[in-house]
């Protein structure tokens, strides 16, 4: 993932999961999860504004 090269938090989060022990197929798939809910989380931002405008 390009974000993986990109973002500072997510270089962060790499490290200490890597430091941890993790596998990188361990890695990848937790930073999954966390891009989906943080997407999730501005989508549902997003239609409540939409609502609240119309």
């Amino acid at each position: 993932m390009v974000r993986t090269r990109s973002e500072p938090r997510t270089q962060t989060h790499v490290m200490r999961r890597t430091a941890q022990g993790k596998s990188n197929e361990e890695i990848q798939r937790c930073l999954k999860r966390y891009i989906a809910r943080e997407l999730y989380l501005l989508i549902l931002a997003n239609l409540s504004d939409a609502t609240t405008v119309t």
